[in-house]
């Protein structure tokens, strides 16, 4: 219930946010179903990454550590402002341990058609996460870890 109205929340504020730009400027989306697979698979993502994020909390301020000192800079160090192929050969392999860049270049490929990193393998990775990020926070919320009785 947890994960499925969070997923939910993410992909309405989604179509939402994509709505208003619509009157700014028009989206040309080169794969549109790879675009959607992208959106709730990342949904899915962040709803469990969240989910273990509060489980671990143990008041309201504990929840901003994770976004603040690992999500921020993993995002943007993750080539969304720019494409790793620019960066010199050294940054560029240490981007790839960087899974916000898979991230990243799946819906760059999804809109635009071009990608830095090999799209089949970073859906694979992106699955790979979420089947473990459910394990785990299955795993906690079955042994009652975070939860309050």
């Amino acid at each position: 219930g947890y994960l499925t109205g969070s997923v939910l929340r993410g992909c309405i504020v989604g179509v939402l946010v994509t709505g208003v730009s619509l009157f700014f400027a028009p989206i040309v989306v080169y794969n549109p179903l790879l675009t959607i697979l992208t959106v709730v698979l990342t949904a899915v993502l962040f709803s469990l990454a969240g989910f273990i994020n509060a489980i671990f909390a143990k008041k309201f301020d504990d929840i901003a550590i994770v976004p603040t000192f690992v999500l921020t800079p993993l995002t943007y160090l993750g080539g969304v402002f720019y494409s790793v192929k620019s960066l010199p050969v050294f940054w560029q392999k240490l981007s790839l341990l960087n899974p916000i860049l898979y991230l990243v270049n799946i819906f760059r490929f999804g809109f635009l058609g071009m990608s830095d990193v090999p799209v089949g393998a970073s859906l694979i990775g992106l699955t790979v996460v979420v089947i473990i990020l459910w394990g785990v926070g299955y795993q906690l919320y079955r042994k009652g870890i975070g939860v309050q009785q």
